[in-house]
């Protein structure tokens, strides 16, 4: 994908919108980086303590650990619980969320980014899409301080374009994936078509963006 690097075509287009929002948010109190992954974020948050379930090349993991179950981590004992791009990939998301509201001090912040319209990736340690709703249940123990929609639902149309790019052979031919990368952008051109949205088909519900490709969440333990 060299040339369609260098010319943008393959930029992810929720990368930026995903660094915003956690650069608004970040924090240099002591942070729990659940599932840290290649530590992407380590810039924003840089007293943190790193947990993967298994250790990472290049990357200092402190914990290793299950989000499941940390026992090993004192109650309250952290301001910040940064969780990004991974609830998604645990079995069981409700225990985890328990987890990280025990382990938060009171008035600690929770960070969350999890997709709700995305493609099966990371298999098969892919379990669940989150809907806006289903997100807030989840957090029902802590009070939601800001909740914003990666993508609104002609963007959203564009990331599964984009993902088929990255994840799909089209005719048997690398090169041929570029007409995934080229729609994307144009569909992105399209994203202030929609006027009016509604939660059910008869238009009695009103709604806001009924697609989005993944939500941000920060919330405060109280």
């Amino acid at each position: 994908m060299g040339l369609l690097d260098t010319i943008g075509l393959t930029k992810k287009i929720t990368r930026p919108r995903l660094y915003s929002f956690l650069s608004d948010h970040r924090s240099t109190e002591k942070t729990l980086d659940v599932g840290c992954g290649n530590s992407m974020y380590g810039d924003l948050f840089p007293n943190r303590v790193t947990m993967d379930i298994e250790a990472r090349d290049g990357v200092t993991v402190d914990i290793i650990a299950d989000a499941h179950d940390l026992h090993m981590i004192d109650s309250e004992s952290f301001d910040v619980v940064l969780c990004t791009e991974v609830l998604e990939h645990l079995h069981s998301p409700a225990k985890a969320i328990s987890e990280f509201h025990r382990v938060l001090k009171t008035g600690g912040v929770l960070i969350i980014t999890t997709r709700f319209i995305f493609p099966l990736h990371d298999t098969p340690n892919d379990f669940f899409r989150f809907t806006k709703y289903g997100l807030k249940e989840l957090l029902k123990e802590f009070e939601i301080k800001d909740f914003v929609e990666e993508s609104n639902t002609i963007e959203t149309l564009a990331v599964m374009h984009q993902r088929i790019g990255f994840q799909c052979d089209t005719l048997w031919l690398k090169p041929f994936k570029i007409y995934w990368f080229i729609t994307a952008r144009i569909i992105m051109l399209l994203s202030r078509m929609i006027t009016s949205e509604y939660g059910d088909i008869g238009h009695k519900k009103k709604e806001k963006n009924i697609l989005s490709s993944g939500y941000y969440v920060s919330a405060v333990k109280q």
